[in-house]
């Protein structure tokens, strides 16, 4: 009986992490999930946001994890490496958007024995304001005319 696999994106994972490099290319499951449907685990509560992710392809030395404002970045990446079909590289990039109540710097990475990151967040339970900026809209004046100019004023071309 030949084993199913769901195909919820074009990543699929298999349920069970492979120390030694996977024989088909979608048993490939770097950066993914430990869940069967290969996507990340995400847990919030009311004292952290904690992340799970699978890991095992990688060593500690290799993933990088930073934050930028209210986003959480998780890269890794390994040079190229003889497998036992040819030569391999693997990296991947997966962002999260923190809440808005979690100090940013007080994340906490650490990969298990078997390959999994986990990531740690600590909530503050206050939760940031968003500042709000009013712009007032002004009105620019009409350019005059010169006397006996049948032309339309030209208006400032404006780049963005």
């Amino acid at each position: 009986m030949a084993q199913q696999h769901s195909l919820p994106h074009a990543y699929p994972m298999s349920p069970e992490c492979e120390f030694a490099n996977p024989s088909k290319i979608y048993d490939q499951n770097f950066g993914e999930g430990k869940l069967e449907r290969g996507i990340s685990e995400v847990t919030l509560n009311e004292h952290k946001f904690q992340v799970f992710l699978d890991v095992c392809q990688f060593t500690p030395d290799e993933i990088a994890v930073r934050t930028v404002d209210n986003l959480l970045e998780v890269t890794a990446q390994h040079p190229q490496k003889v497998d036992r079909h040819g030569f391999i590289s693997r990296e991947f990039t997966r962002t999260y958007i923190l809440p808005l109540d979690v100090d940013p710097f007080s994340v906490k990475a650490t990969v298990t024995h078997d390959g999994i990151l986990s990531i740690e967040v600590r909530r503050t339970g206050k939760a940031l304001k968003a500042k709000i900026n009013e712009v007032e809209v002004t009105c620019q004046g009409q350019p005059e005319r010169k006397e006996g100019s049948q032309e339309r004023p030209q208006i400032p071309k404006t780049s963005f």
